[in-house]
């Protein structure tokens, strides 16, 4: 290995690692402190959002100080792939590619640096060549990536447990929602029901049959509403019936007396 590979290798560790443990550090001292990042993982729909926080400090600062060593490289290769999954799966994989609209383009490229450093190694200025237990090649970049691979999927298993988003079912059946349902059945919904048969709602029922409802049915029978019945007969209602039965009320049917 020359020693511009030596250099080129050690500037990427360093930086690297630098850039995880300003992370770290950021997720328990900035902004929020650890509630504040608790609480951002639990939006991401992890349970044990302080558990979650936890460890992502831990993980950060500790990959990053051992990428900034050169000890046991792969596997803290494998921590920041496995961190940046994460994170592009979780927060950032539905926002696109291009990192100036929260995509994943960031943590995209942190994620493929480490597994390069992985597979290149950490070079000669490291622990790991200073100790020889240097693992560089597939083998290197096999343990970063399975490691990342098997941790990442066993946190999602343990805790992520997504959160229910709220939606409208333009053309499904609900049972309780309070969303627009224009073309399916909803059981206790209060919304308009235009060409469906609605139990209790007090929406307008131009076409069905209302139990109890107290809006306008020009064109059905009403139990008690008191609104105007032209075409129907009314039991109790106030309003005129042109040629209908006798009104109990104030107006009488055309031709004939008030009594």
């Amino acid at each position: 290995m020359s020693d511009a590979d030596t250099f080129g290798l050690l500037l990427v560790r360093l930086v690297l690692g630098v850039v995880m443990i300003a992370h770290g550090l950021n997720h328990w001292r900035g902004g929020g402190r650890i509630e504040g990042t608790a609480r951002w993982f639990t939006g991401l729909g992890l349970r044990n959002g302080t558990l979650q926080a936890w460890m992502s400090v831990v993980t950060e600062v500790g990959a990053g100080a051992l990428l900034v060593l050169g000890l046991v490289t792969p596997l803290a290769c494998a921590a920041v792939v496995s961190v940046m999954l994460v994170a592009g799966l979780l927060a950032h994989r539905r926002n696109g590619f291009f990192v100036f609209k929260d995509g994943y383009e960031y943590v995209l490229t942190l994620a493929v640096v480490s597994l390069a450093l992985a597979v290149l190694g950490p070079g000669r200025l490291s622990l790991d060549h200073a100790t020889g237990i240097e693992v560089t090649g597939w083998a290197g970049g096999g343990v970063a990536l399975g490691a990342a691979v098997a941790s990442t999927a066993g946190l999602l298993a343990v805790f992520w447990r997504p959160l229910p988003t709220p939606g409208t079912e333009p053309y499904g059946d609900s049972g309780t929602g309070a969303d627009s349902e224009p073309y399916g059945d909803s059981g206790t919904g209060a919304d308009s029901e235009p060409y469906g048969d609605s139990g209790t709602g007090a929406d307008s029922e131009p076409y069905g049959d209302s139990g109890t409802g107290a809006d306008s049915e020009p064109d059905g029978d009403s139990g008690t509403g008191a609104d105007s019945e032209a075409h129907a007969d009314s039991a109790v209602g106030t309003g005129p019936e042109p040629g209908g039965d006798y009104d109990p009320g104030t107006t009488a049917p055309l031709g004939q007396e008030t009594r």
